[in-house]
């Protein structure tokens, strides 16, 4: 029999398990460095060995751990699965429940620099009508949520999982967010339109070109367009890997912290707005944090096996599915691809609020929260519950 009920949750790594990393940290069998003198080839090996050793010697998980333990945590089954997610009430009357959901190479570290100014908005600058009871789930397979042991944990089981959470806390209605996979399941929430979900707002619209934007493309048009393609040239093995044999990559990822590493953090300089180096948009530690998310609980196969069971249907960009629940997008300009709003419209035709930003990138929430912040409640602020 299915268990309804919300079980607080604490982050605790035994001291086994961190003298473990250490060890492991510490008998690095290094590759030959790279040949250009660039990031092409992937993370170089020069970086690699500056963030092992800051692994080592600087980094402190038991200070991190109780950091994110400050964030209230709790574990429910839905759907046969164990769930980790955060779940922050606002002391405002007036509070809308907001559902956010991350991707990969993400996890719910992305938001734990939004969490506050969404709950506390005047504390933050805003008014109290502003204010949201956020939840922030770690998807399947991600982070300290169980790992699926049968097929069928895809973008649409997660998506009716989700719409069941919000109810178990005890929000009949309530608005939803998402960026990469977060976009794909909070897409997929407006699709089944199960009745619960106000609104969404994506940072990452599931949408194809149209026919005219491929054969007289505008401005906008053509930088996306060469963001599709570079991508599907030189940006997107990783999927391919991911979608098709995550279990033989999962045998690396799971056994060495710094392939797990190298495999997050390389997408982190991709996908940033950051002029050469991750840095200069994350620091190292937030950078190792989100990395920690993956290397603690071992889930290199388990999230990767997301793209085995969802890639190809989950963002697909066809008018024949269409979200018709009022719709929100942030376009930051260092996203994958910076889609432009006429494509948007085929698959979500009731956007009410659009915004196209001068700086940030793929981790909205991560790297630019302070307009993250603004754009869910601008966004937010055009619909109703």
């Amino acid at each position: 029999m299915a268990d309804p009920t919300v079980r607080p949750f604490v982050i605790h790594t035994p001291d086994t398990e961190l003298d473990a990393l250490q060890q492991r940290l510490a008998a690095t069998r290094w590759p030959d460095a790279e040949t250009p003198s660039d990031w092409t080839q992937g993370l170089p090996l020069a970086y690699a060995e500056e963030l092992c050793a800051y692994w080592q010697s600087e980094y402190q998980w038991r200070e991190r751990e109780a950091y994110f333990n400050g964030f209230p945590q709790f574990l429910t089954e839905l759907d046969g699965l164990d769930i980790h997610f955060i779940h922050v009430q606002s002391a405002e009357a007036l509070a809308r429940p907001l559902l956010m959901t991350h991707g990969w190479p993400g996890s719910v570290v992305e938001f734990h620099k939004v969490i506050g100014p969404l709950v506390d908005p005047v504390a933050y600058g805003g008014r109290a009508e502003e204010a949201f009871h956020v939840v922030c789930p770690s998807l399947p397979g991600y982070g300290f949520s169980a790992k699926p042991t049968q097929t069928g944990w895809g973008v649409e089981r997660i998506a009716t999982a989700w719409d069941a959470l919000m109810q178990r806390l005890g929000y009949s209605r309530y608005f939803a967010q998402g960026g990469d996979w977060g976009s794909a399941v909070t897409t997929a929430i407006g699709l089944q339109n199960l009745g619960q979900c106000a609104g969404i707002h994506i940072n990452m619209p599931n949408a194809g070109a149209p026919k005219d934007a491929l054969a007289n493309p505008d401005e906008k048009d053509k930088v996306a367009l060469a963001g599709a393609r570079y991508y599907a040239e030189w940006g997107a093995g990783y999927s391919k890997q991911q979608s098709t044999r995550p279990q033989t990559l999962g045998y690396g990822l799971v056994d060495s912290p710094m392939g797990q590493a190298a495999w997050i953090i390389e997408k982190f300089y991709e996908w940033t707005d950051c002029q050469g180096h991750p840095e200069n948009a994350l620091s190292r530690q937030e950078l190792i944090d989100n990395v920690m998310f993956y290397w603690l609980p071992g889930t290199g196969a388990s999230s990767a096996r997301l793209y085995w069971e969802s890639f190809g249907t989950a963002f697909g960009g066809g008018a024949e599915r269409q979200v018709s629940l009022p719709t929100g997008c942030s376009i930051f300009p260092k996203e994958i691809v910076a889609t432009p709003r006429r494509w948007a419209q085929q698959r979500y035709p009731n956007i009410v609020y659009w915004n196209e930003l001068d700086q940030g990138g793929h981790f909205a929430a991560f790297e630019q929260p302070e307009l993250f912040v603004q754009e869910l409640r601008a966004c937010f602020g055009e619909m109703v519950l």
